[in-house]
């Protein structure tokens, strides 16, 4: 699927499309020298030969350009029909941990299997999975997505999925740094605000991405501020960032959450909201569901602070898969994808 031999640099912005084809200005979008990346949402999916196609073209349009979606399990599955598997959410798995742990592991390896397996099939050459936040009960957004409150849990469910995904031949994102689990605020439409102690939000909830070490590729931080270690939320600052690169070791990826999500409104318009992301530490800013924002952000970012990431731009390579996907045809007659998709079906 991917055209790699071609491919220059990938930039720091990862933008959406409008449709389930790409019109000229998706294509004018996605070959500016400062995108390196395209999400997918559920308005771009029609049926699964609707979606290769979509995919296919991207990558015409941009060798090398990384294709990602939002695609967790239970209600954050974009593609959902025409013979995707139906994930169960994460917290299924927590509570399958909590009888028996060896089939919780099995189960989360077969999930992330079959998830990176059906999507690789189609272009898509990443989701942004899994969630790595706690789950206390209290937050709507996050509720049943993720694992389980203990972070021991959630690192040994999170590492079982990423095996899966690597054995499909995926990368992973672990999200939301440090924890988006606590606060009961959705940032898609409101600032959360997370006042504890920042030693126990560094303990508890952070602890995943510390334990995780190298099977981790990527990290995107939440649009949330933790006023007791920094006033700027975590994926615009550095404080926070650093703590993950230099306190943690974490050498992947780390993406910025929407800017268009009003979590990101405290740090000024879109094209500021990037040059404090990028700055702080961002290796990839993400703006979606706003067309226009987009143009304003490839036409506003500083091309200085864009370009200065050469280390960005090896990270955000080392995410496209490297080698050739299994075709949907072939996948469905392969026996380790059958039994994968017959254990996840019986998790439900």
């Amino acid at each position: 699927m991917n055209q790699q031999t071609t491919a220059a640099p990938l930039g720091p912005v990862m933008l959406d499309v409008v449709g389930t084809t790409l019109a000229a200005d998706d294509v004018r979008r996605i070959r500016h020298p400062l995108t390196g990346g395209v999400i997918l949402f559920a308005r771009n999916y029609k049926d699964r030969a609707q979606l290769t196609a979509l995919c296919t073209a991207i990558h015409v349009a941009r060798p090398g350009v990384l294709i990602a979606v939002d695609h967790e399990g239970g209600r954050v599955q974009r593609f959902r029909t025409d013979g995707f598997t139906r994930l169960p959410a994460m917290r299924l798995l927590g509570q399958l941990w909590d009888r028996d742990v060896l089939a919780a592991s099995k189960a989360a390896t077969a999930l992330g299997y079959v998830l990176a397996a059906e999507l690789r099939a189609c272009g898509v050459d990443l989701s942004f999975t899994p969630v790595l936040d706690l789950d206390y009960g209290e937050s709507g957004v996050i509720g049943d997505r993720a694992f389980h409150r203990d972070p021991r849990v959630v690192t040994m469910l999170a590492k079982s999925v990423n095996h899966g995904l690597a054995l499909a031949g995926m990368a992973n994102c672990g999200k939301h740094f440090p924890g988006h689990g606590f606060v009961k605020a959705d940032s898609h439409i409101e600032i959360p605000v997370d006042e504890r102690d920042p030693a126990e939000i560094i303990k508890e909830d952070a602890a995943p991405y510390d334990w995780l070490g190298m099977s981790l590729a990527a990290v995107m931080p939440a649009h949330v501020i933790y006023p007791a270690f920094d006033k700027h939320p975590a994926g615009f600052s550095r404080k926070w960032l650093s703590l993950l690169r230099k306190d943690m070791g974490f050498e992947g990826v780390i993406f910025s959450d929407d800017l268009s999500m009003e979590g990101a409104s405290v740090a000024g318009n879109v094209v500021q909201g990037a040059h404090a992301a990028l700055k702080a530490g961002c290796d990839m800013v993400l703006i979606c569901n706003a067309p226009d924002k987009a143009d304003q952000l490839l036409e506003g970012l500083d091309a200085s602070v864009a370009i200065s990431a050469e280390r960005s731009a090896a990270r955000l390579a080392g995410l496209v898969p490297a080698a050739a996907a299994i075709d949907w045809d072939a996948l469905q007659k392969n026996p380790e994808y059958k039994a994968a998709k017959k254990l996840v079906l019986s998790l439900s």
